[in-house]
């Protein structure tokens, strides 16, 4: 308990300190810069971002999904009162859930003034479902049959057989939203696309790589052109430069990005309101925070289920969602909360207990020996790495917090900060044995974060390794293409249960969406994804 209270006291002064130090410098700063604070910038919002847009192909996966869901749409999206019209007015389903009918809207052209209709429509899906391999993780891709032109607003879209996710996977940020034809190569866009042209409120109109992205408002925007006139992406580094880079008026706007980081950490973001010129917007909570845990890997520790559930066991959660993240989000037990549907389930509870934890190591044959810190079994040390978002502060003092837990049940963890590509491909490529991570999210889930258990760009790796996998893969098959609700609901218990009781998936905190903008900036609403803002109903007052 004194090592855990000193280790607390530790990482607060260090806080302390680091911010003590960029009030005096940003005080100075802003001394020498009359334009204030949260500057409106001419009625421009410019927002921080610790990455570049990159690839903003809609079609692939690179590129920044804030930034592309300004630029594309979905025919439908999915909202907190179910999925309604976007692209498409109105769609039938055919009784057997084979055949999705589509309705377009005919006031809609691409950025470039090419039409939107049911040819650019059967182009796009066409060339998703071309380069079916990079998108095998969406189980849509997989029932695609055929999408076929009815008339010039009417298209088709044929199943081989039904699939209840269709709408929530069409409504998706990518890969199912629509560039124009005239941008694609050769008729296709796997090998990229000449320009960015989609039918959203703005267009990418400059871009700077590692520096800056403009977008301008859509004057033709069928939904009206937006308020504000431009948006730029700076590229900053997360912490102390954006906090001082919004103190002095350089950037105006932050907000969670789509790898579940902050650029700036909750002392940072309540000093620049307590200072005024600013607001703190909170989305509700939209997805968990978690450890994935990589079961296949057969040479580590981590293979073993027992040492996973001892690393579950060990993590005290309320300790960070309370001295860490200061409140703002809430301890999480399972892998989705019971608002998620599906997702109400009685399942094992796994609260912090350290003696628990050691109890389960030594059942397991991990043992100290001859006075030694870290526990060995067969000769092997009880040794695993963490990896983390180099990018987020919070995920590093998790981190090393972590790291400190685990030391004290005799388990040694090397964490490592890396680029969020970097750890996508770690988490594709199985070369992990921990990992932060994140869940798809309120809107998407369960079945798009499930349906990742089975992808090798995704969580396979997490999931292969334990002794159920052929039945819960069995199990995700059959609950896509479930029509019975109640069957549905049993078969994601199921799943759950399974993968709870394997521990593969450490559940951490149920994250928000975090918005800090100036004072006079009104329609601050959120989606029901945590990838996207709606920047278009946004307005200076």
């Amino acid at each position: 308990m004194f090592w855990k209270k000193w280790k607390l006291a530790a990482i607060g002064f260090f806080i302390i300190s680091v911010f003590a130090a960029c009030s005096n410098d940003a005080e100075k700063s802003a001394s020498e810069d009359n334009d204030g604070a949260a500057s409106t910038h001419n009625n421009e919002l410019i927002y921080a971002t610790a990455r570049d847009i990159n690839d903003m192909n809609p079609h692939f996966y690179a590129g920044s999904m804030p930034a592309q869901g300004m630029v594309y749409e979905s025919l439908v999206e999915n909202t907190a009162s179910g999925m309604e019209p976007l692209l498409a007015e109105s769609w039938d389903i055919s009784e057997d859930g084979k055949v999705y009918t589509f309705y377009l809207r005919e006031d809609v052209t691409f950025h470039d003034g090419e039409p939107f209709n049911a040819e650019a429509v059967k182009n796009n899906i066409d060339a998703v479902q071309n380069n079916a391999e990079t998108h095998s993780w969406i189980k849509l891709s997989t029932k695609i049959v055929s999408c076929n032109v009815v008339d010039e607003y009417t298209v088709e879209l044929v199943l081989s057989e039904a699939y209840y996710p269709t709408l929530n996977e069409l409504s998706m940020t990518r890969p199912y939203v629509f560039i124009s034809p005239k941008d694609f190569i050769d008729g296709e866009t796997k090998d990229g696309v000449s320009e960015f042209n989609g039918t959203g409120p703005y267009i990418l109109t400059d871009h700077q790589i590692d520096e800056y992205a403009t977008f301008t408002a859509n004057e033709n925007y069928w939904g009206g052109s937006p308020s504000i006139e431009k948006i730029t992406a700076k590229v900053l580094p997360a912490g102390e430069t954006t906090f001082l880079a919004m103190q002095k008026g350089e950037v105006n706007f932050a907000f969670t990005d789509d790898w579940g980081a902050d650029s700036l950490d909750v002392d940072a973001m309540n000093q620049l309101v307590a200072a005024g010129g600013y607001q703190l917007v909170r989305s509700e909570a939209m997805n968990t925070k978690m450890i994935a845990a990589n079961s296949s890997k057969d040479d580590n520790p981590v293979s073993e289920t027992a040492v996973r559930e001892a690393v579950w066991y060990a993590i005290d959660r309320e300790t960070i969602v309370e001295d860490i993240l200061s409140g703002t989000e809430t301890a999480a037990d399972t892998l989705f909360s019971q608002n998620i549907q599906y997702a109400d389930v009685d399942l094992k509870q796994r609260g912090y207990d350290i003696a628990t934890a050691e109890a389960i190591l030594e059942d397991a044959g991990w043992i100290f020996e001859s006075g030694g810190e870290i526990r060995m079994k067969d000769g092997v040390p009880l040794a695993m790495k963490l990896y983390y978002d180099s990018n987020s502060s919070s995920q590093k003092t998790q981190a090393e917090f972590i790291q400190a837990s685990l030391k004290d049940i005799g388990m040694q963890l090397e964490i490592f900060g890396e680029e969020s590509t970097s750890i996508a491909n770690r988490r594709a490529t199985g070369d992990y044995d921990l990992l932060f991570n994140q869940t798809w999210g309120l809107a998407y889930d369960p079945q798009s974060t499930i349906a990742a258990f089975t992808s090798e760009s995704s969580y396979l790796h997490t999931t292969s390794g334990i002794a159920k996998a052929e039945e819960l893969y069995r199990l995700i098959e059959e609950v896509m293409v479930s029509t019975e609700e109640e069957t549905r609901k049993a078969m994601y218990a199921d799943i759950l249960a399974i993968v709870h009781e394997e521990a593969v998936f450490i559940p951490i905190s149920n994250g928000s969406v975090t918005v800090v903008a100036p004072e006079n900036l009104a329609g601050i609403s959120f989606k029901q994804t945590q990838f996207e803002l709606p920047f278009e109903q946004l307005s200076f007052e």
